[in-house]
């Protein structure tokens, strides 16, 4: 990547068990090592006002699902203050964690409300995951022909071998859209 397509990146997350932590720490990780230098900066949005997110051009958001469908504690709490951030024309991926056995019905949900608010708040989306390798009975983070996942689908209860591969393939990806919608 060259000096003049020097990229910072905002990665903001909520995170009970830590394990979406963790893939943040891995996307940031890859991401760095893609473009050669620190660019990505982590945000536990427990600690952190997410206003703090208008300060970036590309977020990376991360959110679980909990129980039936449900937003993450931290999430829950800053759910309304994400309306009073101006994200229009920000570009934004987002990865989720689930479990596809133990909830199959709600699958990611958490993921998909997000993107439907970031969407409607005027945000540029990226990050499109396929839906080919999970089981799994609905969820509302798919996109409209329901192929794939608004963005990277972790489940770490039932998928934990694949978690490393799909993160490294991802961040490829995010990094390679972002690079074309910003030439």
């Amino acid at each position: 990547m060259s000096d003049t397509m020097r990229i910072k990146i905002g990665l903001f997350f909520g995170s009970t068990t830590c394990y979406t932590e963790m893939a943040g720490e891995k996307i940031r990780d890859n991401i760095d090592k893609l473009v050669g230098y620190p660019s990505v900066t982590l945000y536990n949005i427990a600690l952190t006002k997410i206003d703090s997110m208008s300060k970036y051009d590309f977020l990376i958001l991360g959110i679980p699902t909990w129980d039936y469908g449900e937003l993450q504690e931290d999430w829950e709490k800053q759910w309304d203050g994400i309306n009073s951030i101006h994200i229009r024309g920000k570009i934004i991926a987002l990865y989720g964690l689930g479990d596809q056995v133990g909830y199959p019905d709600w699958f990611q949900d958490a993921m998909g409300y997000l993107w439907h608010k970031v969407r409607k708040l005027g945000a540029r989306t990226i990050g499109e995951w396929p839906n080919k390798d999970y089981e799994f009975n609905n969820s509302r983070a798919l996109n409209k022909e329901k192929s794939f996942f608004v963005g990277l689908a972790l489940d770490d209860e039932n998928q934990s071998h694949t978690s490393d591969a799909s993160i490294a393939k991802w961040c490829e990806q995010i990094i390679k859209e972002y690079c074309s919608l910003k030439q």
